[in-house]
């Protein structure tokens, strides 16, 4: 009980500090929100710029007397075919699955910002290497090593963000973070086309890695922060935890096989929440249309409508629906009170509207009325990305909420986006006919809304409040700072940290 006692003093002693420190701190919950979706566009804005006429460009093609031309882009200058060209959108997979998991264990223990600093100059490193590149497999290999980039934020910023949030706008603050999607990759297609048809493609990864550096730089330097649920150890002196920790760091075998024995427990805990594994299955099917409409799309409207510019039309449609369907879907569910059960109702009831739109517009053979169609679609379609993330953060336990975003962001990609554009390049290779493709591709999407609409009918218990670390785990978290917690006064603080 004395123990008990002196951890608690301590507590408030180092709170007090840390609360003197975080007055001058420029930080705020704002900034936090605005630093990660700075980081989270330039993602996404390499993503619309790798799929882009001016980036990507076109195959090399011969003519019947075997005139041939060198085609454009990537895909002219390493002659690929569309299978190989849709590998490259998939390939940073490899380095986002590989690297996602560790990330989210480490965050554990390591300060989450110095896990993004590091990932963040990989993705610089990896973007100068594909504007670099000599051929297929080294272009490859720098898109595999972009995924390690996004492996170090994406499990992170979703936490933060949510936790950090007034609780009455949570939704509406993780929408307008994932509302970077869809702007980034507009973005990307207007930038992609712009600096790849006046400058050369390998001139668009340069200006990116440019754009991401200070972040990289900042996530060095930038004060930790308090997660809930996170170790973050700093120990005590005296206290059971340094007994424990040194116990734990005399043998590298034994605490590496402590890591992988508590990594295996949380992914027993995390699948074991039935209306989690429902909510990324029906994302996977979602992503998996998303990702192939992203790479494939300019070149399918270009292909049905022969319209030029068609990276602008493209880019003003996604950019227009992202940002009205993301904040609309968002403050929707704010406003219906953000429970499980309502955000799956509006999961399956935007995205089918979103599959009845989006499939109708394809069989219009009149360029404006695809648009005026599609543009309805992308709103339904895009106004899910707020309440799918809302669903795999409260139905998990604090501690397992970095790692629940890794294992969804590492799911949609290798069953949805990454198998998608190769799978759709070889469907189009097979029947030739980008109305086609995208009608086939576009049915998808009813199956993403029938899973979601399965999920309403799961019991649920938001998690978000539970708190499932012992007294030692949370004497841990010493080290950081939280946001809105540092204006909690006196003793209120004691309580907010325990």
């Amino acid at each position: 009980m004395h123990e008990y006692s002196e951890i608690r003093r301590l507590i408030k002693h180092r709170t007090k500090e840390e609360m003197a420190i975080d007055s001058t701190s420029w930080l705020t919950p704002k900034r936090l929100l605005v630093f990660f979706c700075a980081i989270n566009m330039l993602d996404y804005i390499d993503r619309g710029a790798i799929s882009t006429n001016g980036v990507n460009g076109n195959p090399r093609t011969c003519s019947e007397s075997n005139v041939c031309s060198d085609g454009s882009g990537i895909q002219g200058d390493f002659d690929l075919s569309n299978f190989k060209d849709g590998i490259l959108s998939s390939a940073f997979m490899v380095g986002l699955l590989i690297a996602s998991p560790i990330f989210a264990s480490l965050a554990k223990t390591v300060n989450p910002f110095r896990l993004i600093g590091v990932g963040l100059s990989v993705w610089t490193l990896a973007v100068v290497g594909c504007g670099l590149s000599v051929d297929f497999w080294s272009i490859t290999i720098c898109r595999m090593l972009v995924g390690v980039g996004e492996a170090s934020y994406i499990s992170l910023a979703a936490p933060f963000i949510d936790e950090n949030a007034p609780v009455a706008q949570r939704t509406a603050w993780l929408g307008i973070f994932f509302m970077c999607k869809p702007i980034g990759v507009s973005v990307g297609y207007f930038y992609g086309g712009l600096v790849g048809a006046n400058l050369g493609w390998r001139y668009a990864f340069f200006g990116e890695a440019i754009l991401m550096l200070p972040f990289a730089i900042l996530g060095f330097v930038m004060k930790p922060l308090q997660m809930k649920g996170m170790l973050n150890a700093k120990v005590i002196p005296g206290s059971l935890n340094e007994e424990f920790s040194k116990k734990d760091s005399s043998s590298y075998v034994s605490s590496t096989l402590n890591k992988l024995s508590r990594f295996g427990q949380d992914m027993k805990a995390l699948l074991s929440e039935k209306v989690y594994v429902v909510n990324v299955l029906g994302y996977i099917a979602y992503n998996f249309v998303i990702g192939a409409s992203a790479y494939w799309g300019p070149k399918a409207v270009y292909g049905i409508y022969q319209s030029d510019n068609v990276d602008l039309l493209f880019g003003v449609i996604t950019i227009v629906g992202g940002i009205v369907g993301t904040i609309g879907g968002s403050i929707l569910l704010d406003r219906m009170n953000s429970t499980i059960p309502n955000a799956l109702t509006l999961l399956s009831i935007a995205t089918f509207f979103g599959a009845v739109f989006c499939f109708s517009a394809f069989c219009f053979s009149s360029l404006y009325v695809f648009l005026v169609l599609f543009l309805i679609g992308e709103i339904f379609v895009f106004a899910n990305q707020g309440p799918v993330n809302f669903v795999s953060l409260h139905t998990v336990k604090p501690s397992l909420r970095p790692l629940s975003m890794a294992i969804s962001t590492v799911s949609i990609h290798i069953f949805g986006d990454v198998p998608s554009p190769p799978l759709v390049g070889i469907l189009q290779d097979k029947v030739d006919n980008w109305r086609t493709s995208s009608l086939i591709l576009s049915s998808v999407l009813f199956l993403a809304a029938g899973i979601w609409f399965i999920g309403i009918f799961l019991p649920s218990v938001d998690r978000y409040e539970e708190d499932s670390e012992h007294l030692g785990t949370r004497v841990e978290q010493l080290d950081v700072t939280p946001l809105l917690e540092s204006k909690v006064a006196n003793g209120d603080t004691i309580s907010a940290l325990l």
